[in-house]
């Protein structure tokens, strides 16, 4: 069975438009109770969101699925999608959920499923949850003596800090370090300043006056402009950008450059091989990592691992080969030893404490290799697969091959929008821009009928 709701990350789209709606993520919370529902015990789920204004419609209606098959229900308010995952496990729960669309704008929102373990559900998992909401079956339902109110617990922040904080190795603190934080208006508005905070670094916080609507708009991860103007009147040593959720990191260096999750995982997979604490013998990134990061693992003689596109899946092969640092060019960067998941501010303190031991500012630090010339662009279609289509293979064929042995090409639909991304990248940058520029006029001129 194919999956109907479930994309790379969860199941995601238009607030109030299937299949965010409240019907179907009822559905969604009584099947997925159902499937984590074993043995006679107290079943828990602990539910997070993020600041969208369509999460106080979504949380009661998953709190209902939940409690109406006998599921105890904590919701925890807004906090960060890895925050949810370390609640899971410290509180014995059952399943995990976060309602977040992550950096997508506030219109958006999304469902992230996180199994007991902490981790989130294979594919197999998800696609045995769909297959229970098809059945829509109400055997299941639980006796009302069996049903428990949803509770709120606000102090939920507070334990999550402690063990974010105490990854910074060694004791070591951020004292002297003056960072501008932006935290998009969204879930890690209160944590990852706190947490800079206490952690004795100069703080200056952006992006964290919520108001429903203002997530990810001209902040965050996806749009560091302001973050970088910050830096730069403000002269600090370093800005942190996170996105909606905080499970995704882009840093700013001092000169007000723009620091990639690719060069972030190179500098912190070495930092961690120097202390002999790297498993695995190199880190596990996607088919959108840049061809500069791969070349560098080499040189340092480490290996570079690819995965389809989502950090679930880099998560997937680093516990399947036992590696312990992985991520997405996107800012996801997943450190076994520490968490299940990608974590912005966790990812922000291994990062920093990488460069302090350098002695160096931060542009000298992350300058550990060339990026190559990469261009990615996003075709919008309806129905139908333009990808499918003879003129679009042919399109690919020949970008293929005048990039071949100079660099690549890559095609994918994304998993959460009605979007083909086309990426290629290699040594000459106009013929890389030239190649993708054909093929998205290819896939235009199929997906509009032309």
């Amino acid at each position: 069975m194919a999956r109907k709701f479930f994309g790379t990350d969860g199941i995601r789209g238009r607030a109030n438009v299937e299949p965010i709606t409240p019907s179907t993520v009822l559905n969604l919370a009584m099947a997925a109770g159902q499937h984590f529902r074993r043995g006679n015990h107290r079943h828990l789920v602990v539910i997070g969101k993020d600041t969208r204004l369509s999460g106080y419609m979504l949380e009661p209606a998953l709190a209902a699925g939940f409690t109406s098959v006998g599921m105890d229900v904590v919701m925890v308010g807004p906090l960060p999608t890895p925050a949810i995952a370390i609640l899971t496990r410290s509180l014995r729960a059952d399943m995990g959920v976060m309602i977040s669309a992550s950096h997508n704008p506030f219109e958006d929102n999304g469902i992230k499923l996180f199994g007991p373990d902490g981790f989130k559900l294979s594919d197999e998992t998800e696609v045995a949850i769909e297959e229970e909401m098809a059945k829509a079956s109400q055997g299941s339902l639980a006796a009302a003596s069996n049903l428990a109110p949803a509770k709120r617990r606000e102090d939920a922040g507070g334990g999550v800090l402690e063990v974010v904080e105490n990854t910074l190795p060694g004791g070591r603190t951020l004292n002297g370090l003056k960072v501008v934080v932006d935290c998009a208006n969204g879930a890690a508005y209160k944590v990852a300043p706190t947490a800079l905070w206490e952690l004795e670094a100069d703080v200056i916080s952006v992006g964290v006056a919520p108001n429903g609507t203002n997530i990810n708009d001209g902040c965050g991860s996806t749009d560091t402009e302001m973050l970088r103007q910050k830096v730069l009147k403000l002269g600090a040593d370093v800005g942190i950008a996170l996105d909606g959720d905080a499970d995704r990191l882009i840093m700013v260096d001092e000169k007000g450059q723009e620091v990639d999750g690719d060069r972030l995982m190179g500098l912190i997979a070495t930092h961690m091989a120097r202390q002999q604490r790297l498993k695995g013998g190199g880190l596990v990134a996607t088919v959108m990592s840049n061809l500069g990061l791969e070349h560098y693992m080499k040189g340092q003689g480490l290996d570079l691992i690819r995965t389809q596109v989502g950090d679930r899946y880099v998560v997937e092969r680093m516990r399947a080969d036992g590696y312990n640092v992985g991520g997405e060019k996107s800012g996801h960067i997943v450190l076994t030893d520490y968490a299940t998941t990608g974590d912005g501010t966790l990812a922000a303190l291994q990062a920093l404490s990488a460069i302090a031991e350098t002695g160096k500012p931060v542009s000298e630090a992350v300058a550990l290799f060339d990026l190559l010339p990469q261009v990615l662009k996003n075709v919008r279609f309806g129905a139908g697969a333009p990808l499918e289509d003879r003129t679009v293979k042919a399109a690919i064929a020949e970008g293929e091959a005048r990039l071949a042995g100079m660099g690549r090409v890559l095609i994918r639909k994304s998993g959460t929008e009605p979007l083909i991304r086309v990426m290629a990248e290699g040594d000459d940058e106009g013929l890389v821009e030239n190649v993708v520029d054909d093929i998205c006029a290819a896939i235009k001129g199929v997906a509009s009928g032309g």
